[in-house]
């Protein structure tokens, strides 16, 4: 297990150096000035000067991306102070720190993404459970068929109408906002009510239908019916034997949907206009902002690879068949 995880960490470095790498260098191909942008409109040649000293700018690119790069270890120094690793430069338009910019909008980007995890988990492991418990029954045929319709709808179309219907025209419950949970923990969490409702309403539906499917297949594994045979309860073949073996399928998509959700910020943060990393790629994106641009890309590539090796790291507590070596 441990020479498993080393490997692992060492490959994240590597892929985290190439991504970096590519990143860079394919925004250094884009036929742009940025000092002129950092500069802004009716900029002096001499003023251009200098920023273009004071972002680095006037080095080869190759010396730049070394002081990038060595920047994320060292940290790096800057004309508005001292970058403390890992330092993923300054912005060309509002002259703070990146990854200030990135940690100041995390905590809401992970509010959004374990709250909606945790509820579309729940319900969804819980339904699928049930309907593959109940298979046949009328229950079953509800809860299926309730999933197909479910899952079809998006982020994008399902927000605007619980908004309208719970916001606007009843006032039941209040505008999407964020609030600090060591603040105000009820207001955080009525604050991500209807985000984490509408996510929970999509996922639920993707998972119940995948639940109730790989729950099918294990009770007709050979250990299941060998467990039958024995005389063993129903209730404890079903839990102790099936349920465990259909996890492996779900936590690999789980995996996958994680990096759906960071990713999937950008639309639910502009759906319910909350300001967290999604919307500051966007923006970042939109204004040509490199060392910004740069820092949520790699800071999102971090996330992924962390969660692949959780993922796996799973694989052998969930099955004791799987062996990592």
């Amino acid at each position: 297990m441990l020479q498993f995880l080393i490997r692992r960490l060492t490959g994240a470095v590597v892929i985290m150096f190439l991504i970096g790498a590519f990143t860079f260098f394919l925004f250094y191909t884009i036929p742009q000035d940025f000092a002129a942008l950092s500069c802004g409109k009716n900029c002096s040649p001499e003023n251009l000067a200098v920023i273009r000293e004071n972002l680095g700018l006037d080095k080869p690119i190759f010396a730049q991306f070394w002081d990038f790069m060595a920047g994320i270890v060292t940290g790096r120094d800057f004309p508005v102070g001292h970058c403390d690793a890992p330092c993923l430069g300054v912005s060309f338009h509002t002259g703070d720190f990146v990854w200030d910019s990135i940690i100041d909008r995390f905590p809401l980007t992970l509010s959004l993404t374990v709250g909606g995890l945790v509820i579309f988990l729940v319900l969804g492991l819980g339904s699928g459970l049930l309907a593959a418990w109940k298979r046949g029954t009328p229950l079953d045929k509800a809860v299926s068929g309730a999933s197909m319709v479910l899952s079809s709808f998006q982020i994008y179309f399902l927000g605007p109408i619980v908004l309208g219907i719970f916001v606007y025209s009843t006032g039941w419950l209040e505008s999407p906002k964020y609030v600090p949970f060591t603040d105000d923990p009820a207001g955080w969490f009525m604050g991500l009510v209807i985000p984490w409702a509408v996510m929970a309403t999509i996922f639920t539906a993707q998972y119940t239908r995948m639940a109730r499917s790989t729950m099918i297949e294990q009770l007709q594994e050979e250990h299941v019916r060998t467990a039958r045979a024995k005389g063993m309860r129903q209730r404890y073949v079903f839990f102790r034997y099936a349920w465990r073996g259909s996890l492996t399928p779900i936590v690999t998509i789980l995996g996958m949907d994680l990096s759906g959700l960071l990713a999937g910020a950008v639309v639910t943060e502009f759906t319910f206009d909350l300001a967290g990393i999604g919307r500051l790629a966007v923006d970042s994106s939109l204004s040509k902002d490199l060392p910004q641009t740069m820092g949520v890309m790699l800071f999102g590539a971090f996330f992924i690879l962390l969660l692949n090796i959780l993922v796996d790291l799973a694989y052998a507590y969930i099955d004791p068949r799987v062996r990592l070596a």
